[in-house]
Parts: C-alpha cells; sequence; structure tokens
C-alpha cells in the first residue's frame, strides 16, 4: 500500500488569517472575573454535596432495621 502524498505547502499570503485574540485576556478585570466565577461554582457545587451528605445522614437516622 504506498504511502499517501504529502500536501503541497501552502503560500503564507493565502493561509486564513489567524482570529485576533482577546485583548482583556490578562487583565486584572478578566482574571477577577474567572475567580468569582469560580467561587460561584464552587459553593453551589459545595451546597449540593452538603446536600447529598444531609440526605444520607436523614435517611440512615429514620431507616428502620
Amino acid at each position: 500500500m504506498p504511502d499517501a502524498p504529502t500536501p503541497a505547502a501552502q503560500d503564507p499570503a493565502t493561509q486564513p488569517a489567524a482570529l485576533p485574540r482577546d485583548p482583556g485576556a490578562g487583565s486584572e478585570k478578566y482574571k477577577a472575573r474567572g475567580v468569582a466565577l469560580r467561587v460561584v461554582i464552587y459553593v453551589i457545587a459545595g451546597h449540593f454535596f452538603a446536600g447529598f451528605l444531609w440526605l444520607l445522614f436523614y435517611l440512615g437516622a429514620n431507616s428502620h432495621k
């Protein structure tokens, strides 16, 4: 089975332009928004975990053996 031919090198002028980078990335406001988002996610996840533990203890205390 022959090897697949390698594609020809394209002229840099014909390649599509790269997407511009977010100018706000790396700024303090951008980082603060990321931290705030993580805090909200951790608080929600923590409440779900605490609720699950509460449910387990509630069911364990009220189980009729």
